[in-house]
Parts: C-alpha cells; sequence; structure tokens
C-alpha cells in the first residue's frame, strides 16, 4: 500500500472490509451446525457449538442435547462468544477511525491490540470445544470437525493477522499521510 504509491483515499477501506469479512466469517460459525459431523455413512452425529445431535440409524429422527448443560460447553461457547463482540468492536472502531479525514494512529493500534485479546478469547473456545467434547460426549462412527469449526479457525486467524496490520500501521504514517518526499534514483551519464 505505501511502497507501490497506492493512493490512501483508494486503501483506506481494506482493513474495515476484512473485519467486516472476519465478521460475517464469525457469524457463520456462531450460527453453523457443522462443529463436529460424521465423516462415513450412516450419518449419526451432528454438533455445533450450542448442542450435539444424534441419530440411531440413516433414517431415525435426530435427538439434541445441550451443551450448555456441561461447564465446559457453556466455557466454550462464551469465550468463544466473547472473541466474537470484541470483533465486531473492533470492526466498530475501524469504521469509525477510517471514517474520520484525519486518522488518529494510536487509535488504531489501540484496534489491533484489541484484536489481539479477541484472538485469544476465540482460540481458548476452539480449543476447549474439541478437547473436552471428544472426552466427555459419546461419539459413534469416524466422526470429523467440519466447517463451522473451520470458520471459527478462520476468524481466529484472520484476527491475529488484522491485528499485526492495525498495530504496524502507524509506523507508516508519514508515508500514508503523505509528508515523505519521493526520492528519485537518477544516475547522470
Amino acid at each position: 500500500m505505501v511502497k507501490y504509491g497506492l493512493d490512501y483515499t483508494r486503501c483506506r477501506w481494506i482493513l474495515p472490509l476484512l473485519l467486516g469479512i472476519g465478521v460475517i466469517f464469525g457469524i457463520i460459525a456462531l450460527a453453523g451446525r457443522g462443529w463436529l459431523e460424521s465423516q462415513t455413512l450412516p450419518y449419526v452425529h451432528q454438533a455445533s457449538l450450542w448442542e450435539s445431535c444424534t441419530r440411531p440409524g440413516q433414517g431415525g429422527t435426530w435427538t439434541c442435547e445441550s451443551l450448555m448443560g456441561y461447564a465446559w460447553g457453556r466455557a466454550a461457547a462464551a469465550t468463544y462468544l466473547v472473541g466474537f463482540l470484541l470483533l465486531v468492536i473492533c470492526f466498530a472502531l475501524a469504521i469509525i477511525a477510517f471514517a474520520i479525514d484525519t486518522l488518529r494512529f494510536n487509535f488504531i493500534r489501540g484496534i489491533g491490540g484489541l484484536l489481539f485479546v479477541a484472538a485469544v478469547f476465540s482460540i481458548m473456545g476452539l480449543v476447549i470445544y474439541p478437547v473436552k467434547f471428544s472426552s466427555e460426549i459419546d461419539m459413534t462412527g469416524i466422526n470429523m470437525f467440519s466447517w463451522a469449526y473451520g470458520f471459527g479457525w478462520t476468524t481466529a486467524i484472520m484476527e491475529i493477522c488484522l491485528g499485526f496490520f492495525f498495530c504496524c500501521l502507524p509506523n507508516y504514517e508519514d508515508q500514508i499521510l503523505g509528508n515523505v518526499k519521493p526520492t528519485y534514483f537518477y544516475s547522470s551519464p
């Protein structure tokens, strides 16, 4: 963005846009029923962050059990939800920060720090869930942690990467605002 002469006014919305994509991925992870699924036929197990559903055979009806009855289920949901709420707050703050004509670079660095805190909470929830789920819930057949769980990890990785970008952006304040004179490389004959 800085080195190759891209105009700041055209590129200023890239980071808030990426945060918005992270929020969408977080919503998919929170609402998705694919945290854990049966890998092979018959598909007899499916779980989300909130409940675990099983059925006796291919044609049977699903019976669901809430994971909020377990302390680890509440802990996993709470920590992931706190990380998601911090991500939403960072998204709102980034829109405010980049909408102002003059950027407050310390404010942007604070958003980066808050993104790291959000990543810590998200990763705690993403680690608690599979460890305790596989040890305390009876699973039949071959199961895999599936697409919604992957969206949760994608959200956590985006929080870490965007945290670095938001923290490092103030180091290039002069280049972004155009306060540095261009250097021309010219050699005389």
